[in-house]
């Protein structure tokens, strides 16, 4: 089977319910992203940083997969498929994908403070005072604007080694996601499908763009 690896982004969950802060003047549900999504804003306002999330994992209960990730799901069927995912809800999993990276964490996973490395299943809510086993309080394991992005060497690998390199739903935007376009070997095609593709961010000789409707 050929290798296909999948880039996805806010773009292929928006059809779930779930927003997108970039098509909102980087707002996302009302509060601006560097508030909820850095480490300064953890700082700051610990108990906004952690309410928001739990509003974000509630929201995960209420939304469903769409066709798009359904569609890669059963793409599996056919290709040897990597879905290395710039979003934080569990919809490709949800939609039986079986091989996903998470680039920027997971809603459904926390980690102590201080503990880069951790991960712990958590669907409740995340409250002042809970704490790991070494009394640091717990955080959305989530990778923030300004921290980094600890997948990005395996998800460089996988994006060198791809036949076929699909991107859905992002705005080539945030890096170091975003140059993951640059690696596949130069016979490799590449495919851009968004709403709102970024002419500027590819190489069109090189980069099949396609445009959702």
């Amino acid at each position: 089977m050929k290798k296909l690896v999948v880039l996805t982004g806010a773009g292929i969950s928006a059809e779930s319910g779930i927003k997108t802060f970039r098509d909102a003047n980087g707002l996302w549900e009302g509060h601006d992203v560097m508030e909820v999504a850095s480490p300064e804003g953890w700082q700051n306002n610990p108990e906004l940083v952690l309410d928001f999330y739990n509003q974000r994992r509630k929201q995960l209960k209420e939304v469903l997969p769409n066709a798009a990730h359904c569609i890669l799901a059963e793409l599996e069927n056919y290709f040897e498929i990597t879905i290395i995912t710039q979003n934080v809800d569990d919809l490709h999993e949800r939609a039986a994908s079986t091989n996903v990276l998470h680039l920027h964490g997971e809603l459904k996973k926390v980690r102590g403070e201080f503990s880069e490395n951790e991960s712990i299943f958590w669907e409740d809510d995340v409250k002042i005072g809970d704490v790991n086993e070494n009394g640091e309080q717990l955080r959305p394991a989530i990778v923030w604007f300004g921290e980094a992005v600890p997948l990005f060497n395996e998800a460089v690998q996988l994006a060198a080694t791809a036949d076929i390199l699909l991107v859905i739903g992002t705005s080539l935007q945030v890096y170091p996601a975003a140059s993951l376009i640059e690696y596949p070997k130069t016979n490799v095609p590449i495919i851009y499908i968004d709403a709102n593709p970024d002419f500027d961010k590819v190489d069109e000789k090189r980069v099949h763009i396609m445009k959702m409707s």
